[in-house]
């Protein structure tokens, strides 16, 4: 599967592929991913509102 879509996936932007195996661990591992990539956007915002404010 390519990034870009797995990525929209974790952004809720697609519908999980049907067809992926199902397995516990592997919903784990998507959910952890899911949050860093929240908390990473989330971070960019707040340096790009910093830089916009300061200057």
């Amino acid at each position: 599967m390519g990034v870009l879509k797995q990525l929209a996936e974790y952004l809720y932007l697609r519908k999980p592929d049907p067809n992926r195996p199902k397995s516990q661990w592997i919903g784990y591992m998507h959910g952890i991913n899911r949050l860093s990539l929240f908390l990473f956007v989330i971070a960019l915002i707040i340096i790009v509102v910093k830089l916009i404010v300061n200057h």
